[in-house]
């Protein structure tokens, strides 16, 4: 909702559902009826309709269908927009690998790093709201990564002096950094008819909700680019359809053209690493697959947080 007034007007009633209303409202998948029934509201609330009964929402269909928008949602969300642009994060995923020298140093020497090390991420990441930092482990995931900071910012200038304080710790001096992947969050081009809201999601990424990441960096053929729009649409619809089969797998796109070498860094959080891979499997069939030229390498990572993270490195 708009929190502004440009001028004084009569805040519109709330309009209310019949009981055959909402039933008729029960024949649509739950995982939108939510959202449909936000815009049967609000296209009543452009009416002036207070009470919404089958017939309204067939006529709230039949706009829909002919392209009309609520007048009043139309103007609030110009209005929104126009006030408050939203802000676009920049999104880092750093990988690091651990001289094995560090873990011949005396114990004390080690605990002592890693307080150090950890004392420059807690200072950089005091406002979670500008600069975050999410740590994974990779031990035992892969043989040429330790661990992976997933970072998201609003400012490139802070991610670098971060990086740097980070190597310049006793612990920084041992680490490499075989694979790094940046990219920003942006909208799709396409458009997402089962969940028109996730659009708005992938300008802002909130992250750390589940166990599991799987990342890699993912590139598109050229002959991709050169189908029209209309026939790639086509093909991320199955690739929505395909992804909406696995709710507990949630995808968090980022966009690298002309930032780093890949040109997207997707990021899949989830609680069953088998679902994440039956969902891959699945996707390998889709028409879109066609168009892939990398997706390669693919990283199983686990939610540990910075304390044990480091902890796994060497005690």
């Amino acid at each position: 909702m708009s929190d502004h007034e440009d001028v004084e007007t009569e805040t519109p009633t709330q309009p209310q559902w019949t009981e055959e209303g909402r039933v008729l409202m029960q024949n649509v998948p739950f995982i939108v009826r939510k959202s449909a029934m936000r815009g049967v509201e609000e296209f009543a609330k452009s009416r002036s309709i207070t009470v919404i009964d089958p017939s309204v929402v067939a006529q709230a269909r039949a706009a829909k269908e002919q392209g009309e928008v609520p007048t009043a949602q139309t103007q609030e969300g110009a209005q929104t927009a126009q006030k408050r642009p939203a802000a676009q994060q920049y999104v880092s995923f750093l990988f690091y690998k651990v001289d094995p020298l560090w873990r011949r140093l005396p114990h004390a020497e080690r605990e002592q790093s890693k307080k150090e090390f950890s004392q420059v991420v807690e200072e950089y990441t005091k406002d979670r709201k500008q600069f975050m930092v999410m740590t994974y482990s990779t031990m035992g995931t892969r043989g040429d990564v330790d661990f992976m900071m997933w970072r998201i910012g609003y400012s490139l200038e802070y991610m670098q002096e971060f990086t740097a304080k980070l190597l310049s710790t006793k612990l920084g001096n041992y680490l490499t950094t075989p694979y790094s992947y940046l990219a920003i969050t942006k909208r799709s081009i396409y458009v997402d008819k089962i969940n028109p809201e996730h659009e708005e999601q992938r300008l802002r990424i909130i992250p750390g909700k589940a166990k599991y990441l799987f990342m890699y960096p993912f590139v598109k053929t050229p002959e991709w680019y050169l189908l029209t729009k209309h026939t790639r649409q086509g093909m991320m619809d199955e690739h929505i359809i395909v992804g909406n089969k696995y709710p507990s797998v949630k995808l968090n796109t980022t966009y690298s053209f002309g930032l780093d070498d890949q040109e997207f860094a997707l990021a899949f959080e989830t609680d069953k690493p088998e679902d994440f891979v039956n969902l891959l499997m699945d996707l390998r069939e889709t028409q879109g697959r066609l168009y892939t030229q990398r997706d390669t390498p693919i990283f199983t990572c686990v939610n540990r947080g910075l304390k044990e993270t480091l902890e796994l490195l060497g005690g």
